[in-house]
Formats: structure tokens, sequence, C-alpha cells
């Protein structure tokens, strides 16, 4: 009988399709002759304590210009899926919240959700990497001024950034003696009231920014250095960095057998590191990228490997 799949996702419509990794997922389940269910975050609701879904047939394909079909919608619960993949990007705000009980309500009477709600939730994707302090730069959690400042004082070069930022989204460097450092800390604490996170810079950042890919706690072989554009020292592609796929470092490895157990203990299936240099600096558990240019650089199919790893756990159950 073929697995029924679910996605939450931003508009299909909208995706950059020669590098969303939603649809190298939908692509590699698709091929299994896997029957594919299509809704947004909107289309989630609950009815009598019933997780439901205002879903609609999908099917996929790696056409620049015909890259989705969708049929007619049906409600149906979200319980007669098998797997959901929930794909939503940040921000992480209380309609995502909303949206992981809802499908915590399905996962409660026997579907699987690729990532566990409870530890989307949980995760935060820059505070959940400070677990791992061995891992880690120097860094510091804190919505007071004086305590900013400290670090800053201490280690001289340093990055400062909200909590809920994704996409590079007001990423600061700040250097010895900037004159700046007042009124940064005061606008992304909102004047104390927010909590930000500050690093050590890593000067390696110059070499990328590489996003690892793990599948189960395993990681793919090759990384994804997302280097700078000139002038920048954030390497998120969605601030112009450029990508180098390269094999994993003996220390990529390390940091990935440090996070393994954790990541599989809290039900994340699919997960990007993010690590800069010798340095895990983000846990990324929504909705991690770059599927589509490791697979080109190297001939992979991650999200083959994905489904298959679904697969398994559902033969499992």
């Amino acid at each position: 009988m073929s697995i029924k799949v679910g996605i939450v996702m931003d508009p299909i419509a909208d995706i950059s399709y020669k590098k969303d990794s939603s649809l190298a997922m939908l692509v590699a389940a698709q091929e299994r002759g896997w029957d594919l269910q299509y809704m947004e975050q909107s289309d989630l609701y609950s009815r009598d304590g019933i997780a439901m879904g205002s879903m609609r047939p999908l099917s996929v394909a790696y056409d620049p210009k015909d890259w989705y079909q969708l049929g007619e919608s049906s409600e149906r619960r979200l319980a007669e899926l098998d797997v959901i993949l929930m794909r939503k990007d940040p921000p992480f705000d209380a309609e995502y919240i909303y949206s992981t009980y809802l499908l915590e309500q399905a996962e409660s009477v026997g579907t699987l959700i690729v990532n566990r709600p409870q530890s989307l939730r949980d995760c935060n994707e820059k505070m959940y990497a400070t677990q791992f302090p061995q891992c880690c730069p120097p860094v510091l959690v804190s919505s007071q001024s004086e305590k900013l400042r400290a670090f800053h004082r201490e280690h001289e070069d340093v990055i400062f950034k909200p909590l809920d930022g994704m996409g590079g989204g007001s990423i600061f460097r700040l250097r010895q003696d900037d004159p700046n450092v007042s009124v940064i800390i005061e606008t992304l604490t909102a004047h104390g009231r927010k909590q930000i996170m500050a690093q050590r810079y890593i000067p390696e950042i110059r070499d990328g920014d590489k996003r690892i890919l793990l599948i189960d706690g395993d990681p793919v072989p090759y990384s994804l250095a997302r280097v700078p554009a000139v002038g920048e020292s954030r390497g998120n592609l969605a601030a112009g960095g450029s990508g180098i796929a390269q094999p994993l470092s003996e220390r990529d490895r390390w940091i990935c057998s440090e996070v393994r157990d954790s990541i599989r203990n809290r039900g994340l299936l699919f997960v990007g590191l993010d690590v800069i240099g010798d340095y895990l600096t983000e846990i990324n558990v929504t909705s991690p990228t770059c599927i589509r240019e490791l697979d080109r650089a190297h001939d992979l199919d991650i999200g083959g490997q994905l489904m298959d790893c679904i697969a398994d756990r559902l033969a499992r159950r």
C-alpha cells in the first residue's frame, strides 16, 4: 500500500525552483509511488479535538516552468496521513507554535511528523547549539546591556544576533572600539526586553559557513560552505553568499558525533548544522535547506535518503 505523505509549507508557487529542498523531498517521495497531499499553515485546524487539514493532491516535477500541479481541496483528518513533513519557514511565531499543537494531535494517534512537533518548539536553532559547549565558540545569551558589553570588551570582535532570526537577518559584527555598540544592543534587545546571542567572531567565516545535513543523526558526507560576498561577514545564501560543496573534515564529523544522540532522541529526522571553522554555531530544525546544491555537486539523492529513513521508521512502528 502506498505511503500517504502530507507536507506543510509556504506557497509552492513562490518557492525558489533551483534550490528548494522541500521540492527535492517531494520528488523523492513521488518517485517511490507515494501519495502527496499539500497544505499551507492556514489549512491546519482542529474540530472537536481532531486535527484536520484542507488538503490538495499534489504532483511535482523537476521542470522550471511547471514544477507542481494541485488537485481539488478536501477536508481530511491529519491522522489519515502516514507522515507529515513540517517545512514551513520561520518566523517561529505564535502561529507556528499553534501549528505544532495541531500536528501533535495527529502524532498522538500515529502519524509520523518530521520533525517532531515538541522538538520544533523546544529546540531554538541558536539556543539548542549551546547545549554542546564543547563544540561552540565562546557564547553569551542575555538581554542585559552590561553583560553584552562586557562580552564584547573581553573578545573585542563579536557577532550579535537575535534568537529568532533566519537567513542572516539582523546579524551584526562589532569590532573593538566600534561606535555603534550601544545602539545595536538597544535595538536587538528592545532596550533590555529581548534575549539575544553574542558569539566570538570566527575569522574562518572567510572560508564559508558550512551547512551539514543530518538524516536521523547521520551526516551526509559533504557540506555546503556558504562563502560571504565581498565586504560581508554573513555566509547565508539569502545574504548573497555563494555555495561550495566540500567533503566533511574530521572536526565536522566529530561535531556530528557529539550531537547525534540528542538529535535522535528528540525525533529530529532532518537537521542542518551550521559550522564555521571548528565551531558549531546553529542547529537548524525547522526547514533546513541545501539539498539541491549538494545533490548537484556530488550526484547525491539526499531527499531519497530521507524518504528511505522515513519508510524504515514507518515499517518499524
